[in-house]
């Protein structure tokens, strides 16, 4: 029973992470544009942008999380900085996953150095909002219940017998 609950603070956990996440990325990367317009952007256009940056990241996120949590969960590792680092890495993963990769020379093509940290902080909020939903408990649901401490004595306030009346 409490792994079922886990998956759901897993999940949670990642969803909320991939939402900040995609903020941070849609923000950052809009945030010349904006400049330029002098600040008045339809908010319903933001709010289609952020859904859609939701969904970018959650989706190319979703398999290297995965591997991270899994990590995480199976060596108990409750980490701040472990969180930090995984997101990290999962935010450069997902960065470079959308960049053409030349298998004969070994090297990436076209890496945009703004786009690769824009991803990679992304993922670093990320995996500190997933430490802070999630991470903290990490395995918890492997460890036995501690049993409960036997209750406190009766108090020995006992009333003096009194000798039958007849």
């Amino acid at each position: 029973m409490a792994l079922i609950g886990r998956l759901f603070v897993v999940a949670f956990g990642f969803l909320m992470a991939c939402f900040v996440a995609g903020i941070i990325v849609v923000v950052a990367v809009l945030y010349p544009e904006i400049s330029d317009f002098g600040g008045q952007i339809d908010q319903s256009a933001v709010n289609i942008v952020l859904g859609f940056g939701f969904i970018f990241i959650s989706g190319f996120a979703l398999l290297p999380a995965l591997i991270v949590v899994l990590i995480t969960e199976a060596f108990l590792i409750r980490s701040v900085l472990a969180y930090a680092v995984g997101g990290a890495i999962v935010g450069a993963a997902c960065y470079l996953g959308l960049v053409p990769f030349d298998p004969d020379m070994m090297q990436f093509h076209g890496i945009v150095r703004r786009h690769m940290e824009i991803m990679t902080g992304a993922g670093i909020v990320a995996g500190l909002v997933y430490w802070l939903i999630a991470g903290r408990s990490a395995g918890a649901w492997r460890e036995p219940s501690r049993p409960l401490p036997p209750p406190p004595p009766l108090p020995s306030q006992r009333r003096p017998q009194t000798p039958p009346s007849s």
